[in-house]
């Protein structure tokens, strides 16, 4: 490839956002790239983005935060995400040209990676490579880790999960099945729901816009309790669970998707449950578990070869398509993991 100059078509944040996100937040660019590490960059790689990540967490980086265990965005730089990419030029002992990658990218059809070592070299390609975006990326870590280290999990448990059909909800329920757990998950439409319980193998699932009173459809579908929530809402309905909770039960936080575009966040009302029902609730994030990665896909490569795991993308053709992609997170738009093709190759 020499030092050939190409265009770079790139995502760009106009700048920092309040309430939801719009397309008009972001706008399409091209700038030129080298294809070529720059001299002063040692043990820089230079990649070529093939398939981006759209994940709930970005829209906290849209905004100006003090403390959050993640940096905000710089405006008029390109949107950071996860993403699939190959190496095209590398400065690094341990990356070689041809190389497929995945981690932390730019939304852009190439990007310079000064710091490699944050990224996993992938080594096996008999699955979709756009399964790095999902089950085999992050989000599958998110929703191992959250299930098996953090919930605690026993065979014969009851399991609640919200966002069920979302990129980790569709696997948490998954994991729960084939552990031995009694699983019910909501969604927002009709479609979801039905995905569950067809596709995904949920003893049950339900469509939380139809239901007027939470706390009793909970109750209906679990009639003996909740043992385990995996939570990715928030607001309302983790009020509504803290009431159907189980004496020891837990509540692993991995999200809370109902506020992330609110001005003043939703209290919560039920917390005295957790002293006279003793329920363990904790927050996690995936960074402190990478080291399980080999484990993970251990366990995960054989189950999804055998066909044991499904997983459902929701895949957007082209870079110009990741706002509208990302934007549609926060109404539910996609059925499944949402990601972005920007190259096959």
């Amino acid at each position: 490839m020499g030092s050939e100059e190409v265009g770079n078509r790139q995502i760009i944040l106009n700048d920092y956002i309040k309430g939801f996100p719009k397309e008009s937040d972001m706008s399409l660019k091209t700038s030129s790239i080298k294809l070529k590490v720059p001299a002063d960059s040692p043990n820089a790689i230079l990649v070529k983005n093939l398939y981006l990540s759209c994940d709930p967490y970005m829209r906290n980086r849209m905004q100006k935060t003090e403390g959050s265990y993640i940096e905000p965005y710089t405006p008029g730089t390109p949107i950071v995400g996860y993403g699939v990419s190959k190496v095209v030029d590398s400065a690094h002992l341990n990356f070689k040209v041809g190389d497929l990658v995945w981690g932390r990218t730019g939304w852009e059809e190439y990007s310079l990676i000064k710091d490699p070592e944050t990224l996993i070299k992938i080594q096996h390609t008999d699955v979709p490579l756009s399964y790095y975006t999902g089950i085999l990326g992050m989000p599958g870590m998110t929703a191992y880790t959250g299930f098996y280290e953090v919930c605690s999990p026993k065979k014969g448990e009851t399991l609640f999960v919200s966002a069920a059909s979302g990129a980790v909800g569709q696997l948490v329920g998954q994991f729960a099945k084939l552990l031995g757990c009694y699983v019910v998950g909501s969604a927002g439409s009709k479609d979801k729901v039905d995905l569950l319980k067809t596709k995904f193998g949920f003893d049950d699932a339900f469509n939380y816009k139809e239901e007027q009173d939470l706390t009793a459809a909970l109750k209906r579908y679990f009639p003996n309790g909740i043992d385990i929530y995996f939570e990715n809402v928030g607001g309302k309905m983790l009020d509504a669970v803290l009431l159907n909770m189980n004496i020891k039960g837990r509540i692993a936080v991995c999200g809370m998707i109902s506020q992330y575009n609110l001005e003043q966040p939703e209290g919560v009302h039920n917390l005295f449950c957790t002293v006279n029902k003793r329920i363990r609730m904790e927050g996690f994030l995936v960074f402190d578990y990478y080291h399980l990665y080999p484990k993970f896909l251990e366990m995960v490569l054989p189950l999804i070869k055998e066909g044991k795991i499904t997983y459902v993308e929701d895949i957007a053709e082209g870079l110009e398509s990741a706002p509208a992609a990302l934007i549609g997170l926060y109404s539910g738009r996609n059925v499944g993991k949402q990601l972005v093709v920007v190259a096959r190759e």
